[in-house]
């Protein structure tokens, strides 16, 4: 027979390293068994009196050193088949959902509709710092889900790894690391509420970017094993399986060389450019329309379509065939002038790598311009 003294204790919350378990009753009265039952330790009050939170610590996303980003348990990590060029930080992204909600499915090319209380964490870092520890994480940036809007909340890390603190006021960190046996150095942007809303916008409304499912579509490799994301998401509860299609028009890693190279860009374009150059962003009043669905003609990725606004260089159409130096596109993934470059915010160096894909792409093409 179990007394009520020792119900209340199998009631108790009892913590372990990632899990919080809560024991409940089945059976009769006569033989009750109880089960633990994992709860996620996360701490989101979308009602506190101050939130976000000052200290990314308060939300309890990670176990252990917090620095290792170990997630606890309901928080999951997560990749994208083209991640967007910041400064060649690393990424390492996460979600979390409060229990008894669900994402659901609209298309393959716009961003899952995510219930309250959904949170995307994603940590920007460098592992190959020059000087002191090569690991250093400069930036954590969660968009958390509160009555049908998203909150921005970015969180800057101190020296010594231990704590990222809440600063929405954009600040700059000086930063030296290796990039491919190069040194090299910038004044890296944390950036401001206001810089997130210009990208992170369709018409007034706030919106995430890069959680679409065109973009989530690939294995990766979770502790207990590999799977498909949206399956994996799925499984976790996080999304609706009910009119999920079992085929997902995708994008694709724009630096696998095994795959066609107008595919690559157009994967490139949609996660680095498309959240401006689509309808109701920032740049629509340009002819481009760089969404990975959009991308399928000449025309929408600007092939000899002459730019609309002024060009102070020899540029005679955003995108010239065979010609990449009178190529708008090229020329502006090529400075860093801060009133040409594009984009206009989230770099503060030229991505190589990307416009040699660009250059490449225009050189192969069939036939030049008129």
């Amino acid at each position: 027979m179990i007394t009520n003294t020792i119900k209340k204790a199998l009631y108790s919350l009892i913590v372990l390293t990632s899990s919080v378990f809560i024991f409940v009753a089945c059976g009769s009265d006569d033989e009750e068994q109880y089960i633990a039952v994992p709860v996620s330790p996360v701490v989101l009050d979308l009602d506190a009196a101050i939130f976000p939170y000052e200290k990314l610590s308060e939300y309890n996303f990670f176990q252990g050193e917090m620095k290792d980003l170990d997630p606890v348990y309901k928080v999951i990590p997560y990749d994208l088949n083209s991640s967007l060029f910041t400064d060649y930080a690393k990424k390492k992204r996460f979600i979390y959902m409060p229990p008894g909600v669900q994402a659901t499915y609209s298309a393959d090319g716009k961003v899952l509709e995510f219930p309250q209380g959904t949170v995307l964490i994603k940590n920007f870092y460098y592992d190959n710092m020059v000087g002191g520890d090569a690991n250093r994480i400069i930036e954590t940036r969660l968009m958390i889900r509160k009555n049908n809007d998203w909150v921005f909340a970015t969180y800057v890390w101190n020296n010594e790894q231990t704590e990222a603190i809440l600063d929405n006021d954009g600040s700059y960190a000086h930063l030296t690391w290796n990039e491919n046996g190069v040194e090299m150095n910038t004044n890296y942007r944390i950036p401001s509420v206001v810089e997130c809303t210009a990208c992170h916008k369709i018409g007034e409304v706030k919106s995430a970017i890069g959680v679409k499912p065109q973009n989530l579509n690939k294995m990766f490799a979770y502790p207990e094993g590999t799977k498909n994301q949206l399956a994996k998401l799925v499984e976790e509860g996080y999304l609706s399986s009910a009119n999920l299609p079992s085929q997902i028009v995708s994008t694709v890693d724009w630096a696998d060389t095994s795959k066609p190279l107008e595919l690559r860009v157009r994967s490139y374009l949609d996660i680095n450019c498309a959240h401006c150059h689509s309808e109701g962003t920032s740049c629509d009043y340009t002819p481009m329309r760089l969404g990975f669905a959009e991308s399928t003609t000449a025309a929408s990725l600007g092939v000899c379509i002459e730019p609309v606004e002024f060009v102070t260089g020899n540029q005679q159409y955003i995108v010239a065939g065979q010609n990449a130096t009178r190529s708008l596109m090229h020329f502006r993934m090529s400075t860093n002038i801060q009133s040409e470059m594009m984009p206009l915010v989230g770099r503060t160096v030229v991505h190589t790598e990307g416009l040699e894909l660009v250059e490449q792409w225009i050189t192969a093409m069939e036939s030049p311009c008129p």
